[in-house]
């Protein structure tokens, strides 16, 4: 997608206009975990437009404060830059019963952590890189107190939205820490009410989609093309889990596209020179913010003043590498291992301030609509051969299709082509895999589930490489903010 051509200089405000009626704000509904991000840059680009302490001062006053890092120690060396842990939980106390209905946002919260990021802002404050952290990876608690029971736990293994649940904002920092070795300077945490406000008061997002987005889960349904999404489709649009195969990895890429689209709306819709319109976004947002004692109005500030010219293409996102799929965990069910080389590289380029995107690597894989780490797949021998589908399982495991790792023996032993099955609903992880097995044939199998089946055949001799046909590009498959916008 090409680059969005360069802005134009900000120009000096103009005298005061006479003041016009103002129309309250229209109630819809909204997303969670992006709002916080978008507060935070829209109070720091705002204050470096040149709009007074005063205003930045009275925005901060109306943050709820927490001490998430109180009496922790052994923490990881510091860095360089900003490292700032967004934290969106599923509260949805303050949402009425009809955009419940409307928005499928029915049930009890479980009060844990529905999305997890790490926002590295560069020393230089050039740069700004957004890492996800899966909620379901596995993760081990170091020993604390039951926030609920007051009851000390022992170090134990669950997955990482739980550590809220147990331990509230300090065991979720601490974990975190652990688990990257990245020292937390700063804590935002936000939930559904405040994110649904915040796109509603900015008239809403844009969102791009090449194909029909569809869940039923949360009743997302969109049509291929451009979208201007209200705060409670743009709740639906970052919460869908069931569009296709790609589950909770496709969430985050989604969460991850409307940030940028959120960011560019921000920074380009003017809201950040009008001080009554910011004001009316900041208070939307800010009265379901919680953050540490230590971001206030001055860090803001200094921040703001040096992102004066901060935009989507120098924001840059990723996911954390994923080494294992369905890990089990006995007692807690299917978790995300992380990959420990490439998170462990993509981790020191945070704490080391270097763009994720640095010297991106050649690639000849073939390109495919679904990503293979989205793909789940069973393997079986079609054939009289010893070992065939385990050397299968292995190849399409290396490539980044999620195997299930236990290859078993296919009812027909005497299959000549290589046999892809797939529910019809799963058909583009259906493509991907195909195109991995050259030669292969494709053959639905309705109500076959989202696990794709492998039948290998006499013809079997390779796995050719495939890749996402996205613009994410490196071992940790980075996307920058101008490249994921509308065009």
């Amino acid at each position: 997608m090409p680059a969005s051509p360069p802005r134009s200089p900000v120009r000096p405000q103009r005298r005061p206009q006479p003041r016009r009626a103002v129309r309250p704000p229209v109630r819809r509904k909204k997303p969670r975990w992006a709002m916080r991000a978008v507060t935070t840059l829209s109070v720091v680009i705002l204050a470096s437009a040149g709009i007074g302490h005063a205003v930045v001062s009275s925005l901060d006053a109306g943050i709820s404060r927490i001490d998430p890092f109180k009496d922790m120690k052994n923490r990881p060396r510091a860095g360089h830059g900003m490292n700032v842990l967004l934290v969106g939980t599923d509260g949805r106390d303050k949402i009425s019963e009809a955009e419940r209905r409307k928005y499928r946002l029915g049930g009890a919260p479980c009060h844990c952590t529905d999305t997890i990021m790490i926002v590295h802002i560069s020393e230089d404050r050039g740069r700004a890189s957004v890492v996800s952290l899966p909620r379901d990876s596995y993760a081990e608690l170091p020993a604390h107190v039951d926030r609920n029971t007051g009851k000390p736990h022992a170090a134990h293994p669950v997955k990482l939205n739980a550590a809220y649940a147990e331990g509230g904002p300090q065991l979720t920092v601490r974990t975190v820490e652990h688990m990257t070795r990245v020292k937390i300077d700063h804590y935002l945490e936000i939930d559904f009410t405040s994110f649904m406000r915040t796109v509603d008061v900015l008239g809403g997002v844009q969102v791009c989609t090449a194909r029909p987005l569809k869940d039923s889960h949360t009743g997302l349904n969109l049509a291929a093309g451009r979208h201007r999404l209200s705060g409670g489709q743009a709740l639906q649009y970052v919460r869908a889990r069931y569009v296709d195969g790609a589950s909770d990895l496709g969430r985050m890429q989604r969460q991850q596209h409307f940030l940028a689209a959120l960011i560019d709306q921000s920074t380009s819709s003017g809201v950040l020179l009008n001080p009554m319109r910011f004001r009316d976004v900041t208070r939307a947002v800010l009265g379901s913010v919680r953050a540490d004692k230590g971001f206030g109005t001055d860090e803001l500030l200094d921040l703001g003043r040096a992102m004066r010219n901060f935009s989507p293409s120098s924001s840059e996102f990723a996911t954390v590498p994923i080494g294992r799929m369905g890990y089990a965990v006995k007692g807690i069910g299917s978790t995300l291992k992380w990959d420990p080389v490439k998170s462990g590289r993509l981790f020191q380029s945070l704490r080391e301030d270097k763009p994720l995107a640095a010297n991106r690597p050649r690639d000849t894989s073939v390109r495919v609509d679904v990503a293979p780490q989205q793909v789940r797949v069973q393997v079986e021998n079609g054939t009289t051969t010893p070992g065939l589908a385990r050397r299968a399982d292995a190849a399409l495991a290396a490539t980044g299709f999620r195997t299930t790792r236990q290859p078993r023996n296919a009812a027909n032993r005497s299959v000549r082509r290589t046999v892809v099955a797939y529910d019809p609903r799963w058909d583009r992880s259906a493509k991907s895999l195909a195109a991995a097995l050259p030669g292969s044939e494709l053959r639905p199998v309705k109500g076959q589930g989202p696990t794709l089946k492998v039948i290998v055949g006499t013809d079997y001799r390779q796995v050719r490489k495939v890749k996402a046909a996205d613009v994410r590009e490196g071992e940790f498959g980075v996307v920058r903010g101008d490249e994921v916008k509308c065009s």
